[in-house]
């Protein structure tokens, strides 16, 4: 075998998590797999794997350097594929991350129609509330809702979400309903961020923009969490419509303000530029776009 299949190997061995998984889909021993990975680990003189008898995991080296192996195999297999024409077949691990709610609603449906229509085609979806190093953890694809900081990284708009502000029956019991936005200083505020603790609230109204500055009550980066605090009466909320559309219908929850609108968050497809973008990236993203602009259309 080659150099560049003990690379090949090695990465198999990771992504399948055990010699012996990695063995059952090379069509090998794992005694075989294990000297190949010892090859390459004696080549490039770091330990790239703690194994076990039923478990291999990467080492903080070799983590490392299945992040950027997996990047280049991945360059390398787009390029191939341009060469000989066949650009149209997603193929390969795609690593997404997105936050919890969307990932979980919406993302996930766009990855299971992806592998059921591509049988090459395999997927780890990662789920966090924190934004992720994509280079650093080998992401080909992130999902992120508001502002994006100034990068290197390819943005694609998906869609505009409205950001409504809804508070329970059990919080507004007792207090004045806030019909303008001189009115919500005093009220208590759940927060995801402390940037939007920092930022004033923007609103386009009636007589035109208004600016006013609340205080948060809670900060936590859940929207699940978030949403209880809500029902438990903690607080006034900001989020888009679709995440709590189900606590709005019902009643639980009442939209605040509804003459006054928010700036909408934009939901964003990002990728890290290359010279040849791998179908299984160009592929997700376009249904990505599709799924939002169906999904999302009732709550805009």
């Amino acid at each position: 075998m080659t150099m560049e299949t003990n690379e090949r190997i090695f990465l198999r061995v990771v992504e399948a998590g055990s010699l012996k998984a990695a063995a059952e889909q090379l069509g090998t021993d794992p005694s075989s797999v294990s000297r190949k990975i010892a090859a390459l680990e004696e080549r490039l003189g770091v330990k790239l794997l703690q194994r076990s008898t039923r478990r291999s995991a990467p080492t903080e080296a070799g983590q490392h350097y299945y992040d950027g192996m997996r990047r280049l195999v991945d360059e390398q297999s787009a390029l191939e594929a341009h060469v000989a024409h066949e650009t149209d077949t997603p193929r390969g691990l795609l690593r997404v991350t997105a936050p919890n709610n969307i990932g979980d609603e919406h993302v996930a449906p766009v990855l299971i129609s992806m592998v059921e229509m591509y049988p090459d085609l395999k997927v780890e979806l990662i789920l966090t509330g924190e934004a992720q190093d994509m280079s650093e953890k080998g992401i080909d694809v992130a999902i992120c809702i508001g502002h994006l900081p100034d990068s290197n990284l390819i943005c694609r708009k998906l869609i505009e979400v409205p950001v409504v502000l809804l508070a329970s029956k059990k919080y507004l019991k007792g207090r004045p309903v806030p019909k303008k936005p001189s009115d919500l200083p005093g009220h208590d505020f759940l927060f995801f961020t402390r940037m939007q603790r920092d930022d004033p609230l923007d609103f386009i109204g009636p007589a035109g923009p208004e600016s006013v500055k609340v205080a948060e009550k809670f900060i936590v980066n859940s929207a699940s969490v978030i949403r209880k605090l809500n029902r438990e009466g903690l607080g006034i909320s900001i989020g888009t419509r679709w995440a709590f559309r189900d606590l709005i219908e019902s009643g639980e929850l009442v939209q605040l303000m509804p003459d006054y609108q928010l700036e909408p968050y934009p939901l964003y497809a990002t990728y890290v530029s290359t010279a040849f973008v791998p179908a299984k990236i160009r592929r997700f993203v376009d249904l990505m776009a599709e799924y939002t602009s169906v999904a999302f259309k009732e709550h805009l």
